[in-house]
């Protein structure tokens, strides 16, 4: 169904009043408010990676509580196993047969925080549900619900017991986004609070977990010209082509990038994407998905720079048409 302008004044002013509201926990981080909130109505995950302290459970936590439905919170610690987030079967000697108790993975929300200090093999454990929004054990599915997303947050893998995710598993990340630290006047507001901790901060509801699928399907609706599309498309292939890069974008991306650009369109009170929605969202949505090249990257070539590139180098429709 395609989004009518009403519904696209309506998405815009429910989607500032969520953003309001995640702006009393995390002072002066709209830009990365808007992106949070912009993964979880596009119906993808969000991957934060931050030094600690910076605010990222904060932001997740926050972005939970606005939505009124269920939340888990999964510490990855070195242990952890597959089953501890999935769920096992077990067996119940009253009634003779295998019973399956879920695991904290089904709830629509789930902060899986510090991904990278569990090993690849629990990590894995995500790339199913994140894809498929169900579990399998033992050959039976288990589905989580809607809505779900995952808010992974994790340490720079500089740091001392981290792991480095896997590009299967980082492909599923609709977006990778860093909270960073706060500037001068947002760090005197939040010295002025030091007396309640963080997690004693209330954040009120602002929407349903209803509402949050009914604005997810409304997103959809959003008109993309197929010039658009074009443009996406060139982007992507472009990555694949550039010297410093070892590993393009996949198609799984380029999806990744309209549905969040569609997204985007919404919460700006439009109806249809335009080349700036496009452009606004390509460093938070491609970046993490790019393998760099070994020497490139000894070199200091960033992923985050071969898309600004990529920006430059490949025109927008507008451009492109007045050539």
């Amino acid at each position: 169904m395609t989004m009518t302008p009403e519904q696209a004044s309506w998405f815009s002013g429910v989607f500032d009043r969520l953003v309001q509201n995640i702006d009393r926990v995390l002072l002066g981080k709209t830009h990365v408010i808007r992106l949070a909130l912009t993964a979880m109505l596009s119906e993808g995950h969000l991957l934060l990676e931050d030094y600690p302290g910076t605010g990222k459970t904060s932001l997740a936590r926050a972005i939970a509580e606005s939505v009124r439905g269920t939340t888990n919170r999964v510490q990855f610690t070195p242990d952890l196993l597959p089953g501890d987030i999935t769920g096992v079967n077990i067996y119940d000697q009253r009634t003779g047969a295998f019973e399956f108790h879920r695991g904290p993975i089904f709830a629509n929300i789930v902060l899986a925080d510090e991904i990278n200090r569990a090993s690849p093999k629990t990590q894995s454990a995500l790339l199913e549900v994140m894809e498929e929004q169900q579990v399998t054990v033992d050959g039976v599915r288990h589905p989580v619900g809607a809505p779900f997303m995952v808010i992974a947050t994790q340490n720079p893998i500089e740091q001392a017991g981290t792991y480095r995710l896997p590009e299967a598993q980082l492909d599923r990340f609709l977006m990778k986004a860093s909270i960073g630290y706060p500037d001068h006047e947002a760090t005197l507001r939040i010295l002025e609070g030091a007396e309640r901790r963080a997690h004693e901060v209330v954040v009120p509801e602002v929407v349903s977990a209803a509402t949050v699928v009914e604005m997810a399907t409304m997103a959809r609706g959003a008109h993309v010209d197929p010039t658009i599309n074009d443009y996406v498309s060139r982007l992507v292939e472009a990555s694949r082509d550039a010297d410093e890069i070892r590993l393009g974008v996949s198609v799984r991306g380029a999806l990744a990038l309209v549905r969040a650009a569609k997204t985007l369109a919404a919460a700006s009170g439009r109806y249809y994407v335009t080349p700036d929605d496009v452009k606004a969202l390509a460093e938070p949505v491609l970046a993490h998905r790019l393998v760099l090249d070994p020497e490139a990257e000894f070199e200091g070539v960033t992923a985050s720079s071969i898309v600004g590139q990529l920006l430059i180098e490949v025109p927008p429709p507008s451009d492109r048409a007045a050539v």
